[in-house]
């Protein structure tokens, strides 16, 4: 098998070299896919159950799995060829793909079955979702690694912009289709992956005991920068993950079709794509500290806006705002963690930070599912976007640190 050369950029405006453009197409193509199956199965469960607590349930789904392997991806990650294991991630998530097209075709299994490929699938990803972004030190300079990480995210959030449209007009022509357009995806993602070459291994193997288990949330708690920034974007989209409530907008408040719920899982990344390009040539500067803050409150606000609009134009802008909030959060989490993380501990750092970042996605669903099953989902969203404008405010108050940070470095 021919590899690509990693070829690293000689400083942070250099050219990018061949081995980070084949990882940016692997996560292009896996991010795409995912999000393709995203909006299929969201629009499909609830066509078939009618409920808005089995969208929760998806969002329970994928955070299961990945709460249950977190540690043990970590010590993956930091001891075994970091290619090799998002390579068959990769893999498995196309299986799982082809599993969701037949039974969609041959109209097989119903509810319960397409819940187990969720979760075998999550599986998967809690694994793929840590180890990928840790391949990156490898590929880049230190000193590049927030020019690459906003390419990452332009990357990431462009997938999320097609994704979300191919998924919710493709279904119009059968969920099985889609499926199958999905499970072609993942494989060009693994077939990216595999070959780029990584020139620097994870620089020693100890042994595994409870403490190197533990290793990566004692770290964390350490550095109150790493601890600050984490939980913080943890706590705002736990709060603000209106996203899950997609479906019902489009169909029982917008009143649209699939086409609309595309469009709505569309505008955060179109939002996101815009402010990482800015931000791919024109790096954060200056208070970093307040910066962020000022994006979660305008992250919060957006989701108020959102949960109040009844006017899709309206509803699309204020999803678009509120990605482009967030992706400066991204940015400076995706920055600060191999910055701040020496390359041996690095795989199990970035698990714990996939744990966060999939609590405050897939439990927000979840928590936004349980909410709006409860109290209605208006209430839900707007009630979300303030719960994220007042943890921003009581952030400020407890992580001085984070609120006076001026550089990434």
């Amino acid at each position: 098998m021919a590899v690509s050369k990693a070829g690293p950029v000689d400083d942070a405006s250099g050219p990018v070299p061949a081995a980070f453009r084949h990882f940016l197409l692997a996560r292009m193509g896996s991010s795409f896919a995912y999000q393709i199956v995203s909006v299929a199965l969201g629009w499909q469960i609830y066509a078939l159950t009618g409920n808005p607590l089995d969208l929760g349930l998806i969002g329970l789904a994928q955070f299961l799995p990945m709460v249950a392997l977190t540690l043990f991806v970590g010590q993956a990650a930091d001891r075994y060829d970091r290619r090799v294991i998002v390579a068959f991630c990769m893999a498995l998530e196309a299986i799982c793909a082809v599993g969701l097209a037949v039974s969609s075709l041959e109209d097989a299994g119903g509810v319960p079955l397409l819940y187990g490929i969720v979760i075998l699938m999550s599986a998967a990803r809690a694994f793929e979702a840590p180890t990928l972004p840790a391949l990156l030190p490898a590929l880049v300079p230190r000193p590049a690694i927030p020019r690459a990480t906003a390419m990452s995210t332009s990357a990431n959030k462009a997938a999320q912009i097609l994704g979300p449209a191919l998924g919710g007009v493709g279904y119009g022509l059968g969920a099985g289709w889609v499926y199958c357009a999905a499970a072609l995806l993942f494989m060009v993602g693994c077939a990216s992956i595999a070959t780029v070459a990584v020139p620097r291994q994870p620089a020693r193997r100890e042994p595994v005991t409870l403490a190197s288990l533990f290793a990566g949330i004692r770290f964390i708690f350490q550095r109150r920068i790493l601890l600050g920034t984490l939980s913080l974007d943890l706590f705002c989209v736990l709060l603000g993950g209106a996203t899950a409530l997609l479906p019902i907008y489009a169909k029982d408040i917008l009143h649209a079709g699939p086409w609309a719920l595309g469009l709505l899982r569309a505008a955060p990344a179109c939002g996101a794509i815009l402010m990482s390009l800015v931000l791919t040539r024109h790096s954060l500067r200056g208070p970093i500290g307040l910066q962020l803050f000022a994006a979660l409150f305008v992250f919060g606000l957006a989701t108020v806006v959102f949960g109040l609009s009844t006017w899709i134009p309206l509803s699309i802008f204020s999803l678009a705002v509120l990605g482009a909030a967030d992706s400066i959060s991204m940015v400076v989490r995706g920055s600060l963690v191999p910055l701040h993380t020496p390359d041996e501990m690095l795989g199990r750092v970035s698990a714990v930070n996939t744990l966060f970042i999939g609590t405050s996605n897939q439990l927000g669903e979840f928590e936004s599912g349980v909410t709006a099953a409860l109290m209605g989902t208006v209430p839900a969203a707007v009630l979300g976007g303030i719960g994220t404008i007042v943890v921003a405010g009581l952030w400020m108050g407890w992580f001085p640190e984070l609120r006076k940070l001026r550089s990434l470095h």
